[in-house]
Order: structure tokens, then C-alpha cells, then sequence
């Protein structure tokens, strides 16, 4: 089932970094029919908006009303079961719990010339939080994304999801109500980037967009990047897991199942010092999947993109994780100490048999939304100072300029920068 590489060859490390980008190149670019959406909604706004939900989503609705109502949310949120509702409550306690600690203080100091300098923090203002529909439609998707920006202060939290015409799920509008958000919108796709971004006679313009999407959503989040700030440009789900032979092969199994049910584009990676537990794992594989409703897609993503690297030893190990940067990181290693320290690039690390990466996805605390296709390498995953902008002050004395302004003369100058030498020069004449 898995593809097989052998981490002990001269040429595994470039054979691994052409499979990962396989599937990279596979994922479709939808930058040029994105860029004609972005500009129509920007010249026709919620007409814009409505023809193209109705033409992506299939739907044939005479429906204008592209925003929930008080009375339409109250009347959804009594349609969810109490359970539901008491799991969304205990997720969104621990997610706010773990995300309070982020928060990170102000700074001011004199330096020995009086000067005063400092560091302040400052919430966004307004956030547009996008949330898939249809089969990937997720409650988790709402707390993940809309707790960080609540702890940090945003005053103002907008949410679009796709429900035009159509039911929405219940659990979503409970989540977004018990985050706080302030307006919920019916549509999705790229149409409702542009809406976010420059704002309809409906959507309000937001400073920044958060949330995960099909293609058409990451390339419109990408293209409108610097009119509005973005959360990262996310591909499909991804968890690498290192195992060794006193792993469940049946817990591993169904870990990798998991991941890739997601998208047929997810990938499951198995890294293992045992060639007998890469065969069981794909004997479980097979029997576990006989039964699962999203047979389809996971079988798929495992034949295309699932693999099992055997590594005698932990440096091979270790340079396949820190090439790959999965978005997900489980280790099932006996002696996993020295493992986990000397990762260098992933999203999340799940540590021990007992920490699937689905008690992540949506109840252990830390956030789902991860760096994927290797950008753990430079990137983390969405957190509190994602929605904090940051802006030094400094103010200088006479004695502080006197001191140090003939050292900004001497490197503006040297920069041909005359002007800039010239602002610092006529502070220190001696008659001022």
C-alpha cells in the first residue's frame, strides 16, 4: 500500500526530495482565473459575490441575503445536540487556556544616555476568519482560528463559511457565537477572499484572513497578500510518524488512515528502523480501509503520496524529519528523549502511543493550524502574536543624540545619504 524508500542508500535523500515535490507539482495553480474573480468582486461587490457562490457551489437560490441573522443563528445553534455542544465547550476552554499563555508583555528601558526605548503590542483591529463547507466542514476550524485572535485583543472577528442556499452545520455557527465573532457570512471560494479583502456593501473589509481552503482559497489568499495580511498559504494535511518494532502496528495504521482521508493530496509518511512493522502496518492498512467511509479519498492519498522509510539509525531518522518538515510529527519511539531534541523542522510534535495527532486537531490545546509542504523549515503554526502587530518607540535625549549622532553621520555618509546625515547634523549645532 505505502511506496517503500530505503533511507540506508547513497541517493535516498534526493530521491526523498523529488517524491515530496511530486506532490507539490501536483496541486493545480489557480492564480489567473483567482485574479479575475478578486477583480470582479472588487468592482460589483455582493452581486459579484452571489453570482459566483451560485455558480462554484451549484446551487439556484434567489436568495441576496449573503449574512446570518441574529434570529437565523439563535434558531440554528437550538438544532445541536447537547453532547456536541458540551465537546465544543471543552475544546474551546483548552484552546483559550493554552493560548492565553502566549501572550507576550511589553518592553522599555533607558540606555546609559537616557534615551528611552521600548516594544509595544497591539491587537489587529478587524480579522476575516474563512471556514471551509461542505464535506470539510469543521467546528475545530472556527476555535482554532478565532480563540488566538480573542486572547489577543481583536475587536473585531468576521466569519464566512458556505451556506447559501444550503444548510449550514450548526456546530459551526455554535463555535463562532461562543468565540464572539461579530458578523457570519454564507459564502466561500475565492469570491469571499475578495470580499473580505476590499470589502461589499455587506462584508467588512478586514486587516488580515485566517483559515484553510481549497486551491481557489490559497491562491486568492496568496494574490491578495499586502492589501490585507494572511495567516500562511497552506496546503493539504500531512503527518510523518516515527516508529520503532514495539509499535501498535494497528495504532500506526489507522494514525497514517487518518491523515490521509483528509484530501487525496494528504500524505502519510511512516519512518521505522523495523521492515517487519512496515508490513504489518500495511496489512492493517488494508483492512482498516475496508470499512472506512472516506475509503476513496484515503486510499488514494496513500497509494500517490503515503510512504514507509526504513532508517537503520536515528541520524538517518532524523535528516528524512528534517527534510520533510511534516506539518504533524508523532513519535512512537521507545527512547524518544534524544529524538525529540534534535528535530528541527515541524509543526507539531505528538510524543508517546497515547498522542494521536487527532487529540490536536482538536482538544489537547495547541493550534491545528500548521505550516505545510515543508514550510515548518522558516514558519509556525498560527498563534496569539499572529494577531499582535509589534512597533518600537524611541525617544532621544540631547545628551543621547550628542553622543551617538556623529556615528549616524559617518554610516549615512558612507551610504550616500546625505540628507539623512544632514537631519542628525543640524540637531547638534551648538546654539540648540
Amino acid at each position: 500500500m505505502l511506496n517503500y524508500f530505503n533511507a540506508n542508500q547513497k541517493s535516498f535523500l534526493k530521491k526523498l526530495e523529488l517524491f515530496l515535490d511530486k506532490r507539490k507539482l501536483k496541486q493545480s495553480n489557480q492564480s489567473s482565473k483567482v485574479k479575475s474573480i478578486l477583480a470582479n468582486v472588487k468592482k460589483k461587490g455582493d452581486l459579484a459575490v452571489i453570482n459566483y457562490e451560485k455558480k462554484f457551489s451549484k446551487i439556484n437560490t434567489n436568495s441576496k441575503q449573503i449574512k446570518f441573522s441574529k434570529k437565523e443563528i439563535s434558531r440554528i445553534i437550538k438544532k445541536l445536540d447537547r453532547s456536541l455542544k458540551n465537546s465544543i465547550d471543552l475544546a474551546f476552554k483548552r484552546i483559550r487556556r493554552f493560548h492565553s499563555k502566549q501572550k507576550i508583555s511589553s518592553f522599555k528601558y533607558k540606555d546609559s544616555f537616557k534615551n528611552q526605548l521600548s516594544y509595544q503590542f497591539s491587537p489587529i483591529e478587524n480579522v476575516g476568519v474563512y471556514v471551509p463547507g461542505g464535506t470539510a466542514s469543521y467546528p475545530s476550524t472556527v476555535l482554532m482560528n478565532c480563540i488566538p485572535a480573542k486572547v489577543a485583543g481583536v475587536k473585531n472577528i468576521y466569519l464566512t463559511t458556505p451556506a447559501l442556499g444550503s444548510n449550514v452545520n450548526p456546530a459551526i455557527i455554535y463555535a463562532a457565537k461562543k468565540c464572539g465573532v461579530k458578523e457570519i457570512y454564507k459564502t466561500g471560494g475565492a469570491h469571499s477572499i475578495a470580499a473580505l479583502t476590499y470589502g461589499t456593501k455587506t462584508f467588512k473589509k478586514v486587516d488580515k484572513i485566517v483559515g484553510p481552503g481549497n486551491a481557489f482559497v490559497a491562491s486568492a489568499k496568496k494574490e491578495v497578500f499586502g492589501e490585507v495580511g494572511i495567516d500562511m498559504v497552506a496546503g493539504p494535511s500531512e503527518v510523518s510518524i516515527i516508529a520503532d518494532k514495539f509499535s501498535n502496528p494497528d495504532w500506526i495504521a489507522s494514525d497514517l488512515i487518518a491523515q490521509a482521508e483528509h484530501d487525496i493530496f494528504a500524505q502519510s509518511i511512516l519512518i521505522t528502523n523495523s521492515k517487519e512493522l512496515i508490513k504489518s502496518v500495511n496489512i492493517c492498512i488494508k483492512k482498516q480501509l475496508i470499512n472506512l467511509p472516506k475509503k476513496n479519498i484515503a486510499s488514494k492519498s496513500l497509494k500517490n503520496f503515503g510512504l514507509a522509510i526504513f532508517a537503520k539509525n536515528k541520524k538517518k531518522i532524523l535528516d528524512s524529519i528534517n527534510i520533510i518538515a511534516p506539518e504533524h510529527l508523532e513519535i512512537c519511539f521507545k527512547n524518544h528523549n534524544e529524538i525529540v531534541k534534535k528535530v528541527k523542522n515541524a509543526g507539531s510534535i505528538f510524543i508517546g502511543k497515547f498522542s494521536p495527532e487527532a487529540m490536536g486537531d482538536y482538544i489537547a490545546g495547541p493550534n491545528h493550524v500548521l505550516p505545510t509542504s515543508g514550510s515548518a523549515k522558516f514558519s509556525s503554526g498560527l498563534s496569539v502574536n499572529d494577531f499582535l502587530k509589534r512597533h518600537s518607540l524611541i525617544k532621544i535625549t540631547k545628551s543621547g543624540i550628542e553622543r551617538l549622532g556623529p556615528s549616524v553621520i559617518n554610516l549615512a555618509k558612507h551610504e550616500n545619504l546625505e540628507g539623512h546625515a544632514k537631519s542628525v547634523k543640524i540637531r547638534l549645532k551648538k546654539d540648540n
